[in-house]
């Protein structure tokens, strides 16, 4: 990715265009400019017209991609992306000798850049490895079952503050006993919410009382690629304005079967579906899940192979390689126009995970009811 990023650079390529959002926004810090105001940002290069939809910490926390070329900043996300990568498959498959070895992580590693969740991270620049291998690392490691460490929670706090959906991981923390991390995980997140306000005070307001709140300014939230419970009533009701408080409701009775089944795994000593469940879990209920924010495919897949559960970790596998969403008519409002198969397909990240979520529960609830131990 180093030397892809550094002949992007040379060539002047438009490859990148969030990890030239994530620098711009750093850029725009350094100058003391504001991030909200400007929609998109000055300090974007002209072929990027994207506006910077992140918390303000974020801004902060990106600053070391202000000390490179725009081109050569997409090579150096994609390395640590990568790096990351190879990481939270290490964590998911520590369990079983066979496919934990470094060489067996390094081939699953390269494997897993088929899958269109994982590519289209490295194409646009995004960071969604790096905060999953942060929350893989502080939940399953450092926050461990039987694990006391003062750093507990801190992971999944700094991942928070650079794009708001981790914070569920904190929920996890909560219900699944860790409360000292829950608390120094919420802790470290608004800790840095107060260094942004004591840096940049009305960047912080403004973003809390106004961007914060508009999920249409990350793009269309019916297009299909937002693969969230949101995203897909939008598109079923043709934009209406009951689409989003129906999604929080559908959203809050999936928490109840979630919650259930995270506490019981967890409890189990089943740590890693645990904390895929409520990854799942955040994937339905954020306003905006686009499709590249399904890198959780990859430790539900290490998972399956760890069990030895070949033919599902391969169904996975192939789901997001193949990846039917990406054939599906769309843009502008062609999703408003689709038949049944159509709609099955262009929300089949999204009811997937809901139907996966739901037959667990019910097979979780089975297997209590047969006298299984609680």
């Amino acid at each position: 990715m180093l030397v892809l990023g550094t002949i992007a650079w040379a060539a002047a390529w438009r490859i990148g265009a969030d990890s030239a959002v994530y620098r711009a926004g750093a850029l725009t810090l350094l100058r003391g400019e504001p991030l909200y105001d400007l929609e998109p940002l000055a300090t974007l290069p002209d072929w990027v017209r994207l506006p910077f939809t992140y918390p303000p910490a974020a801004a902060l926390l990106f600053v070391p991609l202000a000390a490179v070329p725009e081109g050569l900043a997409w090579g150096v996300l994609g390395a640590v992306s990568v790096l990351a990568l190879a990481v939270t498959i290490r964590v998911c498959a520590r369990d079983s000798c066979r496919w934990s070895r470094w060489g067996v992580v390094a081939a699953l590693t390269v494997a897993a850049l088929a899958l269109e969740p994982v590519w289209k991270t490295l194409f646009l620049g995004q960071i969604n490895l790096i905060l999953m291998a942060l929350v893989v690392v502080d939940v399953l490691v450092v926050c461990a079952p039987g694990r006391s460490s003062r750093w507990g929670g801190v992971l999944v706090g700094v991942a928070a503050a650079v794009k708001l959906t981790p914070l569920i991981f904190v929920a996890h923390l909560l219900f699944t006993g860790r409360w000292r991390d829950a608390l120094r995980g919420l802790g470290t997140f608004v800790a840095l919410q107060g260094l942004m306000f004591a840096l940049i005070p009305g960047d912080v307001a403004k973003y809390w009382t106004q961007a914060v709140s508009d999920p249409e300014r990350v793009g269309s939230v019916h297009w299909i690629f937002n693969q969230s419970l949101n995203g897909l009533l939008a598109r079923l009701s043709g934009g209406a304005s009951w689409a989003g408080p129906a999604a929080i409701g559908i959203g809050a009775a999936l928490a109840v079967p979630a919650v259930w089944l995270v506490v019981r795994l967890y409890r189990r000593g089943e740590a890693l579906p645990a904390l895929l469940v409520t990854a799942a879990y955040g994937l339905l209920l954020s306003p905006v899940s686009w499709s590249h924010h399904w890198v959780w495919a990859v430790p539900l897949a290490v998972w399956l192979l760890g069990l030895g559960r070949y033919r599902l970790a391969v169904a996975v596998t192939a789901f997001f390689l193949i990846a039917v969403i990406m054939f599906v008519p769309n843009g502008a409002e062609a999703e408003f126009d689709w038949g049944p198969i159509a709609f099955t397909l262009g929300n089949a990240y999204v009811l997937a995970a809901a139907g996966v979520l739901l037959a667990a529960a019910v097979r979780e609830r089975l297997r209590l009811s047969a006298g299984a131990p609680r």
